[in-house]
């Protein structure tokens, strides 16, 4: 029995978006205060691609 990959389709990498998630849920912050932080290591993600 195969698993399906969760993150195929995925523009960003896998990576990424566990951090992303990882923060979010572990920390007070909001989407656009995760995308400000993408923005500094020079990853350009709007703050509605991280909800999603």
């Amino acid at each position: 029995m195969s698993r399906k990959n969760p993150f195929k389709g995925c523009h960003f990498e896998k990576e990424i978006i566990l951090l992303n998630v990882r923060w979010y849920l572990r920390y007070p912050l909001s989407y656009r205060n995760l995308e400000e932080m993408m923005l500094e290591r020079n990853l350009e993600v709007d703050h509605t691609t991280i909800f999603r």
